[in-house]
């Protein structure tokens, strides 16, 4: 039922790897920053946000997955290729680790990696995202190549096909302009569109890993964001819970990699994705007999004694109670 076929790619991005086989490593966490709404964005037009609550938040998330196993990168939201220029420049002077840009148009995010790229950070960037909406993907290709970036997300997504197997047809569209080994790591975003659709894209994950091999995933927070009237039915707990529970669930749906919304969210959203994280890797361990390569996965990490009694065989052993 979970596991696949063909053979799939495991990307290494950084220190941490995405892809592979049905619970073989935890999905790569992707937070937002300086998106419409952060409240630590000041002015965008300036180029003004709270500095201090922006490393603060960084440092959290590399706390919690450095605790959990969870890799976790930030996508910077930016509308031109000199603001991005700001968020790029203060992150690497904070941080050591890989990050993402997030920009709707191509020309300034062609910009922005352009000035990444000039700095020598193409180990570090993901390229988020070559859109089937992108008016020149083949010149967007070659530009990149020639800029030496490594890293992709490839959104898939037919509006004349939004079922499942319509992603696949999108990402075999794309790929012919594209091409393959052009980038070391090519993402592959099935495109959510509200919270029930979810599964859709997680379908369209295992549709498009066993096709393709590459590493697929979700914007589940699209899902979980887009149900405004969570919050006034559940109030504000209410939609915390919903919202940790569309991203636990996505790690259950062969997502590689999730974009968990908003940083800020971050300790709320990696206990979630763990408890997905370490079903997923038991749920391969009964279909496969073999557990995670993965030495950092979360199921070593706090599940150790649970560990030795699968490997043992002793799987439906019980806990002793008092």
């Amino acid at each position: 039922m979970f596991k696949l076929e063909k053979p799939q790619k495991v990307c290494q991005i950084g220190h941490f790897k995405v892809g592979g086989q049905y619970g073989e490593n935890p999905p790569l966490l992707i937070s937002s920053m300086f998106h419409n709404g952060d409240k630590i964005l000041e002015s965008r037009k300036e180029g003004k946000w709270d500095r201090a609550k922006a490393e603060e938040y960084i440092k959290r998330q590399e706390e919690l997955e450095d605790k959990t196993g969870i890799p976790a990168i930030t996508a910077m939201v930016a509308n031109s290729a000199e603001e991005m220029a700001r968020y790029v420049d203060w992150f690497i002077s904070i941080s050591d680790r890989a990050f993402a840009i997030d920009m709707w148009m191509e020309k300034p995010r062609l910009e922005a990696a352009e000035y990444i790229a000039k700095k020598g950070l193409q180990d570090r960037l993901v390229y988020n995202s070559i859109t089937p909406w992108d008016k020149d993907i083949p010149g967007q290709v070659k530009a990149l190549k020639e800029m030496g970036i490594k890293h992709v997300i490839v959104q898939a997504y037919d509006v004349t096909d939004p079922s499942p197997n319509g992603r696949l047809t999108s990402f075999n569209k794309m790929m012919e302009m594209i091409g393959e080994g052009t980038f070391e790591s090519i993402l592959i975003d099935t495109s959510v569109m509200n919270l029930p659709a979810i599964a859709f894209s997680g379908v369209a994950n295992r549709i498009v890993k066993e096709a393709t091999g590459w590493p697929c995933g979700v914007a589940s927070s699209n899902g979980t964001y887009m149900w405004k009237q969570a919050r006034e039915l559940f109030g504000t707990d209410g939609f915390a819970a919903m919202n940790a529970s569309g991203q636990g669930c996505s790690a259950l749906l062969w997502s590689d990699f999730i974009f968990y919304g908003p940083i800020v969210a971050a300790p709320k959203m990696f206990p979630a994705v763990v408890s997905g994280a370490v079903m997923a890797a038991t749920m391969g361990f009964y279909e496969t007999g073999k557990l995670p390569s993965n030495e950092n996965h979360p199921l070593y990490k706090f599940f150790g004694d649970f560990v030795e009694k699968l490997k043992s065989g002793d799987q439906q052993a019980l806990p002793v109670h008092d």
